[in-house]
């Protein structure tokens, strides 16, 4: 990933070192598990432990290097280990493992890691957007279908079920966590034959893994699910990043993007304040998605193992661990400084629908009194088209009406906002048993 889109904390996780560090990580911890049963003598696990390289450029570089002989990653980083560590215990490295063992639980281990990141990230996502709704949740502002005026709502109802939605995100990644939590110290085809299954439970529980039963490989429906639940957050913040930036067109007005001192929103119109952060989120969103694909696409491995699934995780898993918690930590930016026109908000909601949004309130207040609905329906709908057409507030035309029977008080109560909302409230309840206290859970 480029280092535009790499936060610091996340991109440690997957670089060189890391990587090389959780492999020796892995070797070791075997060895101290044959140790365990008497297969390794305790004084040789120990040497390792002590003699073990320190993973840094200039071992990767060794590594890097003896890879151009081998064509063979796990090789010449075993060759390169061994060599650093000199004497026979050297020879333990590696005993009774094959590749995958140590690749694949490596980078479970990893995953978990990243994912403890995501879901500190998704927390506070869904923090924010509870609390943005508590705020506005009696701001009113137009309910748009088809992108057409509807009925009113309130902003407050659209960072609610935003929060929502992101709070099943984050569910969802906390299932996946628990997914990839696994690990596999099986052998070459996952039948023990020449490691014992205690040595895999002594490694998988000093990662914090689970062993579980595995061809070569883990099963990769495993990594889906977390490239799943990364294009699932994507999705959310889309959604919340299109609504921005419609909302923040000039013809509507109602919210804007927190804008910076010193920054420009055009190199050419010194007017401009463009949404460009919703506009970055929603088109990294895609990004993620195609990940996803290729994820799917790695489950069907060849029998026991191939390797067609490597070089596409090299690139997906870390890239989309890096991509989703940039797009979490970008959206919580968002989503606590945006800034709210609560006026312009009404205003179109009010005089700019010429009172069409309360045409339903209409149409039931003509049934209830005695019209039938299919003929309130048309008287509606000729003077909803009327007041658009000529560009006149619908009650004045409903009042002008003779077919409108209804009295001045029944036209107050079906315009009456503040009946049209009495109920928003409801979506703040539905935000009551979300952990926001403890947004990383």
């Amino acid at each position: 990933m480029i280092p535009r889109y790499s936060p610091p904390d996340m991109a440690a996780l997957f670089d060189d070192e890391a990587r090389l560090a959780m492999w020796l990580e892995v070797e070791l911890l075997a060895v101290e598990g044959l140790a365990g049963l008497g297969v390794v003598p305790a004084a040789d696990a120990a040497a390792l432990r002590a003699r073990a390289p320190a993973v840094d450029s200039a071992l990767v570089r060794a590594v890097n290097e003896r890879e151009r002989v081998t064509d063979h990653d796990v090789a010449a980083f075993v060759d390169i280990v061994q060599d650093r560590i000199g004497g026979p215990e050297a020879s333990w490295i590696h005993f009774g493992l094959t590749s995958s063992d140590v690749v694949d639980t490596a980078l479970c281990a990893t995953l978990t890691r990243a994912a403890d990141l995501l879901l500190a990230a998704s927390g506070e996502l869904v923090a924010a957007l509870a609390a943005r709704a508590s705020e506005l949740i009696a701001v009113p502002v137009a309910g748009r279908t088809h992108g057409m005026h509807a009925e009113p709502t309130t902003f407050g109802a659209k960072f609610a079920l935003w929060a929502l939605q992101a709070d099943r995100d984050r569910q969802r990644l906390a299932a996946a966590r628990e997914r990839v939590a696994v690990g596999k110290l099986s052998g070459a085809v996952g039948t023990f034959s020449n490691i014992d299954p205690a040595v895999e439970a002594h490694v998988c529980a000093a990662l914090g893994l689970r062993p579980v039963p595995a061809t070569q490989v883990i099963a990769r429906d495993r990594h889906a699910e977390y490239l799943y639940a990364c294009a699932s957050i994507g999705a959310t913040i889309e959604l919340i990043g299109t609504e921005i930036r419609h909302l923040a067109r000039s013809e509507v007005g109602e919210v804007e993007e927190p804008f910076a001192p010193g920054q420009k929103g055009s190199s050419a119109m010194p007017h401009k304040r463009n949404p460009i952060l919703s506009e970055r989120l929603s088109g990294l969103a895609r990004v993620l998605r195609g990940y996803l694909g290729a994820g799917f696409e790695d489950i069907a491995l060849w029998h026991e193992r191939d390797i067609s699934h490597s070089s596409v995780e090299r690139i997906v898993l870390p890239d989309a661990s890096l991509l989703t918690v940039y797009m979490l930590r970008k959206a919580t930016g968002l989503v606590s400084g945006l800034i709210i026109h609560p006026e312009r908000a009404l205003l179109n909601l009010t005089e700019g629908s010429y009172g069409l949004v309360f045409s339903q309130s209409v149409l039931l207040a003509l049934v209830g009194s005695g019209i039938t609905r299919d003929e309130a329906y048309r008287i509606v709908q000729r003077d909803a088209r009327a007041a658009w057409s000529e560009r006149r507030a619908l009650r004045g035309l409903l009042e002008e009406d003779p077919e409108v029977t209804l009295s001045p008080a029944e036209l107050d109560a079906a315009f009456d906002l503040g009946r049209s909302l009495r109920h928003s409230a409801r979506f703040l309840e539905a935000l009551s048993d979300l952990d926001v206290a403890h947004p990383d859970r």
